[in-house]
């Protein structure tokens, strides 16, 4: 019997390693963008199949972290758009997490009442720690859309948190 590491392609490597270093936390973000553990872990495998499909994408990308979260981003929206219902990232991310303190509950509620387009950018951020290029990156946009998405979703959110006392 051969073993089957001798035979491995070079290009595939990599992707395992990616795939070791960041499997969970692109399974926590898949998880919070479709709502659950199984439809999660399918859509993690699907990213990876994508990313053995075009190793080479990997030399070129900005970023190896930023490459994998837009390839899970995209299968997460296609999967979301077959299911033909809109999945709340902020409401699943409360239903997740016991409320510490009525703080951070309404800061929860608050994040849920912003634009997607701001969410998903602070999601990014703040959760998935990616960088400013990282998020450019994984959202195919200007870093300075970056900025100007997490500059206005902290505003928002300050005023969100003002008017409701």
């Amino acid at each position: 019997m051969v073993e089957l590491t001798q035979g491995k392609d070079a290009a595939i490597e990599p992707i395992e390693r990616l795939y070791r270093d960041l499997g969970p936390a692109i399974l926590g973000y898949l998880r919070a963008a479709v709502g659950d553990s199984e439809s999660a872990q399918d859509l993690l495998q699907q990213t990876f199949l994508q990313a053995l499909r075009s190793p080479d994408r990997l030399d070129e990308a900005f970023s190896p972290r930023a490459w994998l979260f837009g390839i899970a981003r995209k299968i997460a929206a296609n999967a979301i758009r077959r299911r033909s219902k809109v999945v709340s990232l902020p409401a699943q991310l409360s239903a997740n997490c016991q409320p510490q303190n009525l703080r951070i509950e309404r800061m929860r509620e608050a994040i849920a009442r912003l634009p997607i387009n701001l969410k998903e950018t602070l999601e990014l951020r703040l959760r998935q720690e990616l960088s400013y290029q990282e998020i450019a990156s994984v959202l195919e946009i200007p870093i300075g859309t970056v900025r100007s998405r997490l500059h206005n979703a902290v505003r928002q959110l300050r005023q969100i948190m003002q008017n409701d006392g």
